[in-house]
């Protein structure tokens, strides 16, 4: 029997306006097809992750897994609403703004952290010199890594502010929310080569420890898959994002168009 949780709406807010990444720019975006510039996929998750946490509160952080596809934009100012319905233990989420499907996904609470080494997964450094993005980039069997980031302090707050979160578990317990942890993801394609406009396309993520605030975030990252589609060049990616160099925080599988069609045409 399945139960339909309370919807949960946000006015979208684009993170990204003045990022590297251009799909975010309006003017930019439109010369791609959209409206104008993209809410960041990472920040539509992070969106997907509010009622699974206050469903199950810190479980969920410790050892929640989630995953999204994306199917349309979401825009900077518009509602995103956020459907979930629970069968089986299993959240089936949409997210719908302007009358479109967006986003699609799952979540769930799995009884245990699932077992894993830490040596599978290469200590590497980023590039040492980015470079314009091409195949080689991302080569299949590649390892990359990232610059550290933090979010502490101020930071940490103005991320919840940005995604609309009020859920107090985070100001009342220290900690980070796992969205960030999608953002390292992102940081591992742009710590490593020089793009154009390139479009997130969908995530899959096991918690494994709830982040801290101010802990400092790292990816290692192994390039599973890199291909033409549609005219389009995908990137996937299998990753670990640790906390400080040592305490795992999240397995992660990542799928991004690192050159989209108009651009490899270019």
């Amino acid at each position: 029997m399945s139960s339909r949780l309370e919807t949960y709406r946000v006015s979208a807010y684009n993170t990204s306006k003045q990022s590297e990444n251009k799909i975010h720019d309006d003017t930019v975006a439109r010369k791609y097809g959209f409206s104008g510039g993209l809410v960041p996929g990472v920040d539509v998750i992070a969106y997907m992750m509010h009622q699974p946490i206050a469903k199950w509160g810190r479980a969920f952080l410790e050892r929640g897994l989630i995953d999204a596809r994306f199917l349309k934009p979401v825009y900077d100012g518009e509602t995103a609403e956020v459907r979930a319905v629970e069968q089986d233990g299993v959240l089936t989420l949409e997210v719908e703004s302007r009358g479109e499907l967006c986003a699609t996904g799952n979540a769930s609470l799995p009884a245990f952290v699932p077992a894993f080494a830490l040596s599978d997964f290469g200590d590497v450094a980023p590039v040492a010199e980015r470079r314009p993005v091409n195949a080689s980039s991302y080569e299949v069997g590649k390892w990359l890594g990232t610059v550290p980031r933090k979010w502490a302090g101020g930071a940490a707050k103005e991320y919840l502010a940005d995604i609309r979160e009020a859920d107090q578990i985070f100001a009342h317990e220290g900690l980070g929310h796992p969205g960030l942890l999608q953002r390292m993801m992102n940081k591992v394609l742009v710590d490593n080569a020089i793009l154009g406009a390139w479009i997130h396309v969908g995530s899959k993520m096991q918690l494994l420890s709830a982040a801290k605030a101010d802990d400092e975030l790292t990816a290692r990252a192994k390039v599973t898959g890199n291909y033409e589609k549609k005219g389009h060049r995908f990137v996937e990616l299998d990753a670990l994002v640790l906390a400080n160099g040592k305490t795992p925080l999240a397995h992660c599988w990542h799928i991004a168009i690192y050159q989209p069609r108009e651009q490899a045409a270019a």
